[in-house]
């Protein structure tokens, strides 16, 4: 089953040419004050891949990942854990270690994300699109030994 991104407004995107993954960390705070769908974080490598796309559907109360390379997406990963209330602000952070991805909403783990596209270092830039109204975008280096904590 496959989709097209939609068509949202970019609110922030960076670069890194060391490469963003494992040890950053985004930090996304904004109000939710739409019934539409429309907030996803992309990390994409170098060669245009997104490495890991992560969306928040408020219409199903999921949070999907999934990756597209090579031009196709792949087998999307769905989480039923939705911490995110419709007209309240709201917190998600996404963070890399060697090995997954982590998505928390409300400081709570929704959705944890395998690697799938390789050399991590590769991945270098990453995107916030939204039509929700943002508060904060932080993206941070993070010593790898912060999730150790059960954060």
């Amino acid at each position: 089953m496959g989709y097209t991104l939609p068509l949202f407004c970019m609110q922030f995107e960076a670069f890194c040419a060391g490469g963003l993954a494992p040890g950053w960390s985004l930090l996304v705070q904004g109000h939710s004050d739409s019934g539409e769908d429309k907030f996803e974080i992309n990390f994409l490598s170098e060669a245009g891949d997104i490495a890991f796309h992560v969306k928040p559907r408020f219409s199903s109360a999921t949070v999907v990942g999934n990756t597209f390379q090579g031009g196709r997406w792949g087998q999307e990963e769905v989480s039923s854990v939705f911490r995110l209330v419709l007209g309240e602000p709201f917190e998600m952070e996404v963070s890399s270690d060697e090995e997954h991805f982590h998505v928390h909403a409300q400081e709570h783990k929704v959705l944890q994300y395998a690697h799938r596209h390789r050399p991590l270092a590769a991945i270098t830039r990453v995107q916030v699109l939204s039509d929700h109204r943002l508060a904060q975008v932080e993206l941070a280096r993070r010593d790898l030994s912060w999730w150790d904590g059960g954060h």
